[in-house]
């Protein structure tokens, strides 16, 4: 055997392994994803799309905003390679380096999460400045209670991050299953108690959904602690930091803290604008809810197809493409680059077709409950129409990101980003000042596909010339594989979209369940059949596998 034939054969073993990896990661964020939609819409069915749901919405996404724009975004991106390095390069396979960067870190949250709780009234200000009166009040309540969640998003991320550093890939992904079960309880119990009632939520009531959601993410977080136990690790609290080599990840983190402060500038400017236009709504007695709840629960269910498939891949990827950064290889990360595009994209293309041709379907079937309306439901299903191309890019950009990552890189994907935020500040606030209140929020749901697909193109730029070598052996990017790829992709998915469209409106007599899945159907199969003639040779494995599965059943 050759020494090319060896090295294919071993890429072909390790990609296998990267695939199994990714599906046990992929299987538990389906779950996850499908109790979350059961959650979204029991939320949804107590709370409605109004102001009431907008002052929940804000409270429990400030801690989310909080901690990934102050430390989330940091620990994301910089454990897994600095773990993976410290294991190739220290004598005791890095367990105190990780000891003393978990301690450091914990204390660093603990810090955090007090001062958020103390701060709550102007956080909310900040973001919600036009609540007033018992709106105001309500939101710094339920503010109050989510914030604690800051701690337990940190600790599962720093925890969930060691077990990937030790190719441990499934726990992170199946215990979100449990938060949403939680909060479903915590909600079908509101839901149980407040029958009959105006909706207005008295202050028991508010501190019966604050904590119950605060008890889905620690509950998230403590069910880590079985599969850290099998992977034999340890947590041995340390401070001795001096001289540890910690200078390096708090180095890098420092400009991943940098690149999510301008994205949660950018939202915030989208939060503010939405929550205005919301108030504004209601004054101009525009039916259904077209504030920050709308976009919001748009969004959730926009990024789902990137979370399973996506996310999946890369975190499997991640250790292997940091492997190969750390030892100069940078085919071996233009491999895995290439690679992870071109088999996301087999699934987040057509995920994108589905998600736009059948947006009122889908939208009905996922929150069309409870307090939530007709009007409701069309106002969502504009801005998920608006969300959809986005996230071709929104995709590829984290596949790019992941790269600079791996190689240690964190300053050029936060100068890079600068794109996406200028952009999507600037085009939502033009949506805000041109459009009518009803479309408003629509707007600015097209305007960040529009900033994302621009930020990905500098990016996809910007890391070819990074690794593939100097300017005269450097192929050019418009024959990558990765492209090309996509592109056949988008040609087999818009005539599927318009014929998944038209068997979904044929079926819609027999409800939203079953327009939805007649119109998934048949855009399925029309990208099955134009997989061949257009050459879409990750669609045709899917294909091949799934076959391969049933005969052997």
């Amino acid at each position: 055997m050759t020494a090319t034939e060896a090295a294919s054969k071993a890429a072909e073993r390790t990609s296998g392994s990267v695939l199994r990896s990714g599906a046990v990661m992929a299987s538990g964020s389906v779950v996850s994803r499908v109790t979350g939609f059961v959650r979204s819409a029991v939320v949804v069915a107590a709370l409605g799309t109004g102001l009431q749901a907008d002052g929940y919405t804000v409270a429990n996404t400030v801690p989310n905003i909080l901690y990934t724009l102050l430390i989330g975004g940091a620990l994301n991106a910089v454990f897994v390679p600095e773990l993976v390095r410290a294991a190739r390069n220290h004598a005791d396979g890095g367990a105190a380096y990780t000891d003393r960067l978990l301690t450091l870190c914990t204390i660093g949250l603990l810090a955090l999460t007090a001062l958020t709780v103390v701060a709550a009234p102007w956080i909310v200000s900040v973001y919600a400045p036009d609540y007033h009166g018992g709106q105001a009040d309500l939101t710094i309540a339920l503010a109050r209670y989510c914030l604690p969640q800051i701690l337990f998003y940190g600790l599962f991320t720093l925890l969930g991050q060691v077990l990937n550093a030790r190719d441990r890939f499934g726990a992170m992904m199946w215990t979100p299953v449990l938060n949403n079960v939680v909060i479903i309880a915590v909600f079908g119990i509101y839901l149980g108690v407040a029958t009959g009632s105006d909706g207005t939520l008295t202050s028991a009531q508010a501190q019966w959904l604050g904590w119950g959601t605060t008890a889905g993410i620690a509950v998230q977080t403590l069910a880590l602690v079985p599969a850290l136990r099998a992977a034999k690790f340890r947590w041995r609290p340390r401070f001795d930091w001096r001289g540890s080599g910690l200078t390096r990840p708090l180095r890098a983190a420092g400009w991943l803290v940098m690149l999510v402060l301008t994205n949660q500038i950018a939202y915030w400017v989208v939060t503010r604008l939405s929550t205005a236009t919301g108030q504004h709504a209601v004054e101009q007695h525009v039916s259904g809810g077209v504030g920050y709840t709308a976009y919001s629960y748009a969004y959730q269910l926009w990024v789902v197809p990137h979370g399973i498939v996506t996310v999946s891949l890369v975190t499997a990827l991640m250790p292997r493409m940091s492997r190969s950064a750390a030892d100069d290889d940078l085919t071996g990360v233009r491999r895995d680059v290439s690679y992870a595009l071109r088999t996301s994209a087999a699934v987040v293309v057509p995920a994108v077709a589905a998600l736009f041709a059948l947006a009122p379907w889908v939208m009905g079937a996922v929150y069309g409950y409870g307090r939530t309306g007709a009007a409701d439901i069309a106002a969502m299903a504009g801005m998920m129409m608006a969300f959809a191309p986005g996230l071709i890019a929104y995709s590829g950009q984290y596949v790019l990101s992941r790269a600079f990552y791996a190689m240690s890189d964190t300053r050029t994907p936060f100068l890079l980003n600068l794109v996406i935020a200028a952009l999507n500040a600037g085009l939502c606030v033009v949506a805000y000042l041109l459009l009518p209140v009803r479309w408003a929020v629509t707007g600015m749901a097209g305007a960040y596909s529009v900033a994302l697909f621009a930020g990905f193109g500098v990016t996809a730029y910007v890391l070819h010339r990074r690794v593939c070598g100097s300017a005269a052996v450097r192929p050019s990017l418009l024959r990558s594989a990765g492209l090309w790829a996509q592109l056949r992709l988008v040609v087999a998915s818009v005539p599927a979209g318009l014929l998944g469209h038209l068997a979904a409106r044929a079926c819609e007599g027999f409800g939203d369940f079953a327009a939805v899945g007649a119109g998934t159907a048949v855009l399925l199969l029309t990208v099955a059949l134009l997989a061949r003639p257009l050459r879409l040779r990750e669609i045709s494995a899917l294909i091949s596998a799934g076959r391969g599965r049933l005969r052997r059943a």
